[in-house]
């Protein structure tokens, strides 16, 4: 008969194999889920809509000015690590901040005949809708701006009743990582006339229908309408996918406007409502997430809107 010390010894041995062996399976399990993680995040572009709120001299006595905001806009945007942010009103000494703040981004759409006819560096009813994106990730390989009038290519222009001149910026862009192109769009429609953004959207529309499916479009800005608004139905009629709702489910209509009051805002009229939106568009493209930012820093808000952020895949 063995003795019972050496039986002991072998029956730890043995339960130590076996503890090791399940050990070792369960660090690759970790590793191989790490590494499913890692590709899918790879595979991920986040996209966020900024309206930054213009910079004007009232805000500025109101303690709301730009001067207060931007080391808050910068905080609350870099705390979003968005790959591309689409922008709106943005004024020049704005535009110099971003560049600035975002060296690893490169920031397109300032600079055209209408702002190079200011007389100074004020704010003269006509803000810029920029789009920045990542360049270590992306490359460009188009870009362009169009006017929301009747004649799109002069710059300032205005048609259709609208209070301000409107305007799209928009980037065609290749995944350095997948080599896939898609389009980013990023625009800012009349916040005074109906029937002038219901005939700015249609110009979106006519414009973007022009490329086939095979090229996955990203629309991206401050619609100055709810959800349920003829505004949204134009695009959706027209196969755009509103990336929250489609996330989020359809009864998840939020505020994004809320004059630097964040939740507590009331609106005099109505109820709150959402809109800032992130649209698709394409073969390919889907959204995996997307959620309204409403971050702030010190009891400040970078803006008088929430920003809008959406996780997409584009395969």
């Amino acid at each position: 008969m063995l003795p019972c010390a050496f039986l002991n010894t072998c029956w730890r041995r043995c339960n130590l194999r076996r503890i090791g062996m399940k050990r070792i399976l369960i660090v690759c399990a970790a590793l191989l889920l790490c590494g499913v993680a890692a590709a899918r995040e790879r595979g991920v572009h986040r996209v966020a809509s900024c309206n930054i709120r213009v910079a004007l001299p009232q805000d500025e006595e109101g303690g709301n000015g730009w001067s207060a905001r931007k080391y808050v806009c910068e905080r609350v945007m870099k705390r979003c690590k968005a790959d591309i942010y689409c922008l709106q009103e943005v004024t020049v000494g704005q535009y110099e901040d971003m560049c600035r703040m975002f060296p690893g981004y490169f920031v397109f759409g300032y600079p055209g005949p209408e702002t190079d006819a200011l007389p100074d560096r004020e704010y003269h009813g006509i803000a810029k809708n920029l789009v920045m994106f990542s360049k270590r990730r992306y490359e460009m390989t188009g870009a362009g701006v169009y006017w929301l009038s009747d004649t799109p290519l002069v710059g300032g222009s205005s048609s259709w009743g609208t209070a301000r001149p409107r305007h799209v910026n928009w980037v065609r862009l290749r995944d350095r990582r997948s080599g896939r192109e898609f389009r980013v769009l990023s625009l800012h429609l009349d916040h005074i006339s109906h029937e002038a953004r219901l005939a700015q959207v249609r110009a979106v529309e006519e414009e973007t229908s022009q490329y086939p499916a095979g090229v996955p479009q990203v629309l991206a800005g401050d619609f100055n309408s709810r959800p349920s608004n003829p505004v949204a139905g134009v695009l959706a009629g027209a196969g755009w996918v509103d990336a929250f709702v489609e996330a989020n489910g359809e009864d998840a209509e939020q505020m994004s406007f809320h004059r630097f009051e964040g939740d507590a805002y009331k609106p005099k009229k109505g109820t709150p409502g959402r809109i800032d939106y992130i649209f698709l568009k394409g073969t390919g493209i889907r959204v995996v997430s997307s959620a309204l930012v409403k971050d702030c820093v010190g009891g400040k808000y970078p803006s008088d809107h929430y920003f809008l952020t959406a996780d997409i895949v584009i395969e």
